[in-house]
């Protein structure tokens, strides 16, 4: 007789028929057990989809010549896009004097700054200033210095700024907010906040887009404490200029959520219901994220439901992955199922979850149906989806199934990095295979990977546990040697490594304990990583998640070690104030 479906009220199940489980495929992993609800719910994730439906649209024309022009205009923006240059494919569609026409050339404006592609948006404009068949009016001036202020060309927008003023145009709030939001997104803050204080004290005045501006100026420059001033002064309401709104509200709970100040965040939460600023999923997203525990997120799920608002990809990201972190790896799967089936097109970090959901439990045939399930929807699984992969296999003690994956790895186009072989050396280490685990950390230095402070982990706690201390300790010591101090966690392993008076002597030497016999005993006689300690590696696997943001992030801290010098940040108050003409 089949087994009951159970799932929780606001999950449907799967619409497929029961098919009696299969046996366990991997006699290895003993805990990983196969049940006939994970087994439909996994396989139903390989149904068609309401998203990937392709749904022609019925389209209505005045005319004929309607028809024709706008069958026109989108092959004009399809080249565009295709080139990546609007600017020549403009220009190639001029005739021989005689300009192009002027409803064209806006609806490309319009269009692609509804796309937000600020790149294509400046380009136009730039290239427009320069013909005389354009008349080139304020509206221009301030969308050429908004495509700037969002592209963070803070020496552009100053240009245009400077140009506009001596073709007789006043600058106004709009034109002073863009430059503002120029140099904050140029990392250069404190430019961003001369403005702002400048036009607080004479004009123009701001407003509520200029303090949503200033106030992600202010968090992402990590200047807090102006951050919350600003915002304080929102709240008087016989000081405010104006009630702060819901994007002012995120911002701070963002602030908050980045600062770790999570009763702070929450505080602000209350406040908006207080004030009357409706919640949105945003606001209910930025609850969950703050919860380890996947009680409190699923309760905070139920309550975004019960309030009428529809989640989100991010909302069901956050719940897959609280479920996955507490290995409830089916609760996780029936989310996941109810995403697709409410039409929400999964993203490409909404599939790593729910794969790293599998690979933490060592499900390698779950895990497959994902990574089966990436390339259906259109995604290319990147590193990270590999390296999940790699874990799960490693997870379920099938290190030759790990060792064939890698090859695939390697084949499908990818270099492994200092993750991908940490999987492996902690998948060997786990079994006690240390000829193997150190015939993997010498193929990473062979390709230039520098070990990180978990695989020096590790590897130490591989060798004491196998009675071998004094490799344990010349491992402890290659961390220092390599520039990576050992951490709370190493120090931690060495001490409940030591068995002998000497060896923990010796151990509380290392870790600074002095002769104080700090000891910590072992677990049935031996010292263990436990599975629990995998986060070490998720958290590098969402580094490499991140990694397109990386870049800029580094580039921001760079300009804000630069900004830390008095004497240069009053400089460029001076300088900001000057380009603005105030």
């Amino acid at each position: 007789m089949a087994p009951t479906l159970y799932f929780k009220p606001w999950i449907s199940p799967p619409s497929i028929n029961w098919s009696p489980p299969k046996v366990l495929l991997n006699p290895l992993n003993s805990n990983a057990k196969i049940s006939g609800r994970l087994e439909v719910v996994a396989m139903g994730m390989l149904s068609p989809r309401k998203f990937l439906q392709k749904r022609r649209k019925v389209e209505v024309f005045k005319d004929a010549e309607d028809e024709a022009d706008q069958k026109n205009w989108r092959r004009l923006m399809k080249q565009i896009e295709d080139t990546g240059s609007a600017v020549s494919v403009l220009k190639s569609k001029r005739t021989q004097n005689h300009a192009l026409p002027k409803d064209l050339v806006l609806g490309t404006l319009v269009r692609f700054k509804q796309l937000k592609k600020w790149n294509l948006v400046a380009e136009i404009l730039e290239w427009l200033r320069t013909q005389h068949w354009w008349d080139f009016n304020e509206m221009d001036f301030l969308m050429l210095i908004t495509a700037h202020g969002k592209l963070g060309n803070f020496n552009e927008a100053e240009k245009v700024l400077s140009y506009m003023k001596k073709m007789g145009y006043v600058p106004n709030v709009v034109s002073h907010t863009a430059l503002m939001e120029a140099y904050g997104r140029g990392g250069r803050y404190n430019n961003a906040e001369a403005i702002f204080r400048r036009m607080q004290l004479s004009g123009p005045k701001p407003s509520a887009v200029t303090y949503q501006i200033i106030l992600k100026i202010f968090v992402e420059g990590n200047k807090f404490k102006e951050a919350e001033e600003v915002f304080e002064t929102l709240l008087n309401e016989e000081k405010s200029p104006l009630r702060p709104d819901q994007k002012m509200f995120h911002m701070m709970i963002y602030m908050h959520r980045k600062a770790g100040n999570y009763e702070k965040a929450r505080k602000i939460v209350s406040l908006m219901t207080e004030r009357g600023v409706p919640h949105s999923t945003v606001t209910y997203n930025s609850l969950m994220s703050f919860e380890t525990n996947y009680k409190e997120v699923s309760k905070i799920y139920d309550q975004m439901q019960r309030s009428g608002l529809q989640p989100d990809v991010v909302s069901y990201a956050l719940l897959i992955n609280a479920y996955g972190k507490a290995r409830r790896e089916e609760e996780a799967l029936a989310v996941f199922e109810e995403m697709l089936d409410a039409g929400v097109r999964p993203t490409h970090k909404a599939y790593n979850i729910l794969l790293d959901a599998f690979a933490i439990s060592g499900m390698v045939e779950q895990a497959r149906v994902v990574f089966k399930s990436m390339r259906r929807d259109r995604y290319t699984p990147d590193l990270c989806s590999y390296t999940t992969m790699l874990s799960a296999y490693v997870n379920s003690s099938d290190l030759d199934g790990a060792e064939k994956f890698f090859i695939r790895l390697k084949q499908d186009g990818f270099e492994p990095n200092v993750v991908t072989y940490g999987t492996l050396i902690k998948g060997y280490a786990k079994i006690n295979n240390l000829e193997k685990m150190m015939e993997k950390y010498e193929e990473m230095q062979l390709n230039g990977i520098k070990a990180n402070q978990t695989i020096f982990t590790t590897i130490m706690d591989a060798y004491g546990k196998n009675r071998d201390f004094e490799s344990a300790v010349i491992w402890y010591k290659e961390m220092e040697n390599h520039g990576v101090p050992p951490d709370q966690k190493a120090k931690n392993i060495l001490l409940s490594l030591a068995k002998t008076a000497d060896e923990q002597k010796e151990a509380n030497l290392l870790v600074g304990h002095g002769d104080s016999f700090c000891i910590v005993q072992s677990i049935n006689g031996a010292s263990r990583i436990n599975d629990d300690d995998d986060d070490d590696w998720d958290d590098d696997n969402d580094e490499l998640e991140n990694a397109g943001d990386a870049t800029s992030s580094i580039e921001e801290q760079k300009e804000l070690i630069a900004l830390n010098k008095d004497n240069q940040r009053n400089g460029e108050g001076l300088h900001a104030l000057k380009v603005v003409g105030l």
